[in-house]
């Protein structure tokens, strides 16, 4: 008697009928039948099998464990996102563009600038190049419609954000004569724009936070044109407190520490619960903010 044949044995080494092997014996039997008339080939064999296994180890595990989770396409973004739409999704919050949008709604404008359209925004550009610094920022916003979920390609994004001072380019003493982190890109077939930039810092009575306006196009964007939708990013508490942590951001300690995103001014509403970006990264690498929005 072979070592197969004992598994069909009972306790006192009696045959168990065929009727009551179960679901592994009955398989083993009709694909060996079919092998014969020559129906299944090893990896169709091996197939079942391994099915059949997985389907064992599932009904025994222990009470209370669970499979490993896929992380939500609908929690964040990468630049390798699907362009086809699965399912909608919420609508980002419009928000304020607050006062420094340097977009003509309120003085400067730098849309018209050229220059502006780039992905690189830490530095200045025209009539100087000084270099933002701070922890580095990827900040990849991949734009879908909110009905369908589908990419929107194509479409122009403006965004900007404080630097490690919490000053902003064009308005805040110092640097008025600035224009570093700011810029326009268009979407690609992701419906994905990727910013390069550095971590904003926390000021007085705001979260941190990156502002972005949505266009029609890049077009549309450079001649100020409509406006899809104006909204903010969210930074998550974990990594405010790492980065600000670090030499230069002194300031964003105390400023932190007074304000939430139940208490924010324009995140307070839902505790800003469909605009925190996904983070990756560290300190000494550098982190990517990743965020999927629905317009």
């Amino acid at each position: 008697m072979t070592d197969d044949d004992n598994r069909w044995l009972d306790e006192n080494g009696d045959p168990i009928d065929e009727d009551h092997r179960g679901l592994v014996y009955d398989i083993r039997t009709l694909i060996d039948r079919r092998r014969m008339l020559g129906i299944f080939g090893g990896a169709a064999l091996t197939s079942l099998l391994a099915a059949c296994g997985a389907t064992t180890q599932s009904s025994g595990a222990e009470s209370g464990s669970s499979p490993t989770a896929t992380p939500s396409a609908t929690g964040g973004a990468t630049a390798s996102a699907s362009a086809e739409g699965t399912a909608s999704l919420t609508e980002v919050p419009d928000e304020t563009g607050g006062p420094y949008p340097a977009d003509g709604s309120n003085g400067v404008n730098v849309l018209d600038d050229s220059g502006i359209v780039r992905s690189d925004i830490r530095s200045s550009f025209g009539s100087s190049t000084t270099v933002a610094e701070g922890i580095p920022l990827t900040i990849a916003l991949t734009v879908r419609d909110a009905t369908t979920g589908e990419a929107l390609s194509g479409r122009g994004v403006y965004l900007w954000h404080c630097d490690r001072d919490g000053n902003y380019s064009l308005y805040s003493n110092g640097v008025e004569n600035e224009n570093y982190l700011r810029g326009v890109q268009e979407t690609d077939a992701n419906g994905t724009v990727t910013f390069t930039s550095i971590y904003p810092a926390c000021y007085s009575g705001r979260w941190p936070h990156i502002h972005f306006e949505v266009y029609e196009d890049t077009a549309t964007a450079v001649a100020s044109g409509p406006i899809v939708k104006t909204s903010q990013i969210a930074l998550p508490a974990e990594t405010n407190t790492a980065v600000y942590a670090t030499s230069g951001y002194e300031r964003s300690i105390s400023n932190a520490s007074r304000v939430s995103l139940q208490n924010d001014n324009v995140f307070g509403d839902d505790g800003g619960i469909h605009q925190i970006a996904t983070m990756s990264g560290s300190v000494s690498q550098g982190y990517t903010a990743a965020l999927t929005i629905g317009v």
